[in-house]
């Protein structure tokens, strides 16, 4: 390493769950390349908890801490090179754009933000200080989408005409976003744009293409007090959370009393108010639960698209019809949620889910694709992601998987149009919300 080189330098905000794939990557993959200078959060519980994780786990000095309500003056002392977004959905926008009016880069968990007034702030913002924005899509760096993406590229099957996708997230999963601040529309967005955002992003880049018109149902259809009680399962709507509760009996039950649950959540409890584990049979849920969405791109390729978060498994089937054959890619079975593995730990687990990537041309014998192996939380795309992050030296990049603010806007466009065209029972078009360089067809066009 060059003599004058020094550690590209980072603040965190939203010291959350979220927050330690990134903190680990910098104190335990990358500590040559990139530092931690500070955390910011609404919480003084959370961030004493990272700083315990650094001090403890990480081997690293705690760090200054800043009240949420004093990022700006953080970022001034600091004088970081690159700001973390992980805090709740509907706070990116503001970070984002405070970042980049201190010539920071801004490096953001998706969904990006959550409607398109927000969404606009952030485009504007890029545009008026020419600064950097990327969307942390883990997906796209997965082993299998980006053997999809391969084979797309090639043309084996032509022009794709038309994609189905349908995405299940099973009763461990998906009965979390509707534990927290998830299960609130003016917090996430709703699931079409907190979850689906990555199934967007993916078929935008599978596709290169830009979306252009979206129409959308959904219900909230099994969460919820209302639809406990009409199932008969009335006797599971009786308390407001699980801690302290009798809700042994409850399957949907949630526990708290993990070193980082009672670090982040239940210790913070009496500090922020906010509850980790509430009943997801309780009212004032205002999500759905269940959706159907179909996508019109500016190419003229059509996306059928469904979202269950009620099922027993999880996984998701995608097939891409183009004029010369079709391919269909699934995998089902176990998800990652509550183990609270830390990425070192993720490298070393094999989930049980059972995967195939077929290749049906037109005329020809079905083959089967062989699927790459990778280890790691997100099926490997978190360490590849991070690494491009934060390696001063990352691997050269050839699949276009690095996203950046357009993209990201590309994708919660789809699920912002949803919630849209679910509250009038009408089309939306994507241009009227927000415009996403209107010449442009490809998404490969949109600029970085």
């Amino acid at each position: 390493m060059a003599a004058n080189f020094s550690p590209k330098k980072f603040v965190l905000v939203g010291a959350g769950g979220r927050a330690a794939l990134f903190l680990e990557a910098i104190s335990v993959s990358h500590p040559q390349d990139s530092k931690i200078l500070a955390l910011c959060d609404s919480s003084a519980v959370r961030m004493g908890y990272y700083n315990r994780q650094l001090a403890e786990v990480w081997h690293l000095p705690p760090v200054p801490t800043y009240p949420a309500e004093t990022f700006g003056q953080m970022l001034e002392e600091q004088k970081p090179d690159g700001v973390i977004v992980t805090s709740v959905d509907c706070t990116h926008a503001d970070y984002i754009v405070a970042a980049l009016e201190h010539g920071c880069e801004a490096i953001t968990e998706k969904p990006m933000t959550i409607d398109a007034a927000r969404c606009r702030a952030i485009l504007e913002a890029r545009k008026r200080t020419g600064g950097k924005v990327r969307v942390c899509f883990n997906y796209r760096w997965q082993a299998a989408p980006t053997k999809i993406k391969e084979l797309i590229s090639t043309g084996v099957i032509g022009n794709v005409r038309s994609v189905m996708m349908e995405y299940a997230l099973d009763t461990n999963h998906g009965a979390d976003y509707f534990r927290r601040w998830h299960s609130e529309k003016e917090s996430s967005g709703g699931l079409l744009v907190h979850k689906s955002t990555h199934h967007f992003d993916l078929v935008n880049w599978w596709i290169d293409s830009i979306p252009a018109e979206v129409f959308a149902w959904g219900k909230l259809a099994f969460y919820g007090r209302e639809n406990a009680v009409a199932r008969g399962d009335g006797k599971f709507t009786g308390y407001p959370r699980y801690t302290g509760m009798d809700s042994a009996h409850d399957p949907f039950a949630f526990c708290l009393e993990s070193e980082e649950m009672r670090g982040l959540y239940l210790d913070a409890e009496a500090e922020s108010g906010y509850i980790r584990d509430r009943n997801v049979f309780r009212d004032g849920i205002n999500i759905e639960d269940t959706m159907s969405v179909l996508v019109k791109y500016r190419s003229g390729v059509v996306l059928t698209y469904s979202l269950n978060a009620f099922s027993p498994t999880e996984g998701y089937r995608v097939i891409f019809h183009g004029d010369k054959g079709r391919i269909e890619y699934s995998n089902f079975g176990e998800s990652l949620l509550n183990l609270a593995l830390s990425t070192d730990a993720a490298e070393n687990l094999e989930l049980k889910v059972v995967e195939s990537l077929r290749l049906f041309p037109h005329f020809g014998a079905a083959q089967d694709i062989e699927i790459p192996y990778q280890k790691g939380s997100h099926g490997g795309g978190d360490r590849i992601l991070l690494e491009q992050i934060f390696s001063s030296n990352p691997p050269s990049e050839k699949w276009g998987r690095n996203a950046g603010c357009e993209q990201g806007a590309a994708s919660i466009i789809v699920g912002i149009a949803g919630n849209e065209s679910m509250k009038t029972g009408l089309p939306v078009r994507v241009d009227e919300l927000i415009t996403l360089q209107p010449k442009a067809t490809r998404l490969e066009e949109l600029v970085h």
